[in-house]
């Protein structure tokens, strides 16, 4: 449980940093944020990743979920136009974020088959 909720510092402190940015076109104290949110994005998905989840999984959930909230959130902030096909390409990313997470489930709850290292008579 712990490790998701360091994934979703990780989403929120990239979504902030990049939304932040966009304002910071505008008023370039929302620099300050930018930069703050990158680095604190990174701190936590260091400690996400300490706290076992794959590189891989961690990585392609926070990508995905990050261009999806960054898409809505900017059309609802600065007024951003989505195109129908935005919006489905919005679903297949959230499609992909399922498909990932419940693939990561499924292998982390097999038995891990490693060959015997032992040495031979």
């Amino acid at each position: 449980m712990k490790k998701w909720l360091l994934l979703g510092g990780v989403i929120a402190s990239e979504v902030t940093a990049t939304l932040s940015l966009r304002a910071a076109i505008d008023q370039p104290a929302w620099t300050a944020v930018v930069v703050a949110g990158y680095l604190l994005a990174f701190v936590f998905l260091g400690l996400t990743l300490r706290e076992g989840m794959s590189v891989g999984v961690a990585y392609g959930i926070w990508g995905a979920t990050g261009v999806a909230a960054i898409a809505l959130l900017a059309m609802v902030l600065f007024d951003e136009m989505l195109t129908p096909g935005a919006l489905v390409g919005i679903v297949l990313i959230i499609i992909g974020v399922v498909l990932i997470e419940t693939g990561s489930s499924e292998s982390s709850q097999e038995p891990s088959q490693k060959p015997s290292q032992g040495v031979r008579a």
